[in-house]
């Protein structure tokens, strides 16, 4: 080997040996993705789509999250928390940020939609026009949650052939709100599969416990539970993230249902067709990895992840003498 060939080998050879010392992190940074949650890790609609998407995502990215909190803490104090969010994302400098829920869209739409950051969505209840303009900002697409609210009264005719009330309770937080005005477009009374509907928005410990406790007598025959976590009240009110759940179970003298999956239990409610966070996030980790990818947010329709599944407690339909149906039961999850 000639002197000139001998000298650069041993270079090209140096410059790979110095690269083989260097740790992974050093040759290729994982791109942070900004997770801002609208509640918080404990909630779990929360950690089921966080779970999903650490899964998809880690560790070829890090994900990092912030956490707006706005089930627990008081209206007043969202603004700033959606700042807290906006500095942290400027500390960052993300490679991509995702939104979970109505409230973190909301609040940051405007502020993110501003930048060329890649922003996903999921979890949005209400129509993503109410916080963006999608003709303006060409950064922003997502995943659209859609409780299963009309289907889920007409299988409840198939649980409860003798029913003729039903009573939807929600607290007062965005994702009830814009239930209320998305799904049954306003209207606290309506009529649905043959069966006569109340929706009921509770601000007040105090007062879901009396429509709880006051169902039978008020000529309902079964509770559909939206959120509650909003709802505030007394120093009875319970502090646990499912107090208010099991409470409610306890004291229904009228079957409970729910519309997402980790309503359902043995000292929870007794099931429905329901939707799954796990399923969001997943929705929301395969546009990332198309983003991350190369493609363009403004090419990425949003999705909706509203597929659904039958979810039942055992113990509480035993409790409530309930027998599903051989075509609910064929497709249903017992999970006790």
């Amino acid at each position: 080997m000639h002197h000139m060939e001998r000298r650069t080998a041993w270079r090209l050879l140096a410059a790979l040996a110095a690269t083989a010392a260097l740790p992974s992190s050093a040759q290729v940074p994982a791109p942070i993705i900004l997770l801002i949650e609208s509640y918080h890790a404990g909630f779990e609609w929360d950690a089921g789509y966080k779970t999903a998407l650490q899964a998809r995502l880690e560790p070829a990215c890090r994900l990092v999250s912030f956490e707006l909190d706005t089930k627990r803490l008081p209206p007043e104090r969202h603004a700033a928390m959606a700042d807290q969010a906006w500095a942290t994302y400027l500390k960052l400098k993300p490679a991509l940020v995702i939104l979970g829920d109505d409230a973190a869209l909301s609040m940051l739409a405007g502020r993110l939609g501003a930048t060329s950051t890649p922003v996903i969505y999921l979890g949005i209840n209400n129509n993503p026009r109410a916080y963006y303009d999608p003709a303006k900002v060409s950064n922003i697409t997502g995943v659209l949650e859609r409780p299963l609210v009309k289907r889920n009264v007409a299988q409840l005719r198939k649980l409860l052939p003798a029913a003729r009330r039903v009573l939807f309770l929600f607290d007062t937080s965005t994702t009830s709100t814009v239930l209320f005005s998305e799904v049954f477009q306003g209207h606290a009374r309506q009529r649905i599969e043959g069966l006569d509907v109340d929706i009921k928005l509770i601000t007040e410990w105090r007062d879901w416990k009396a429509e709880v406790l006051g169902a039978r007598g008020n000529g309902y025959d079964a509770i559909f539970l939206g959120t509650y976590q909003a709802v505030r009240g007394d120093a009875t009110l319970p502090h646990s993230e499912t107090g208010m759940l099991r409470w409610s179970s306890e004291n229904t003298p009228v079957p409970l249902f729910g519309l997402w999956d980790f309503y359902v239990g043995a000292d929870r409610v007794a099931g429905g067709l329901v939707l799954d966070g796990r399923e969001q996030g997943m929705a929301a980790a395969d546009i990332a990895l198309r983003i991350l990818g190369g493609a363009a947010p403004r090419n990425i329709y949003p999705v909706t992840a509203q597929r659904g599944r039958f979810v039942f407690s055992r113990a509480q339909l035993q409790r409530h003498r309930i027998t599903l149906p051989a075509d609910i039961a064929a497709q249903a999850r017992l999970v006790d």
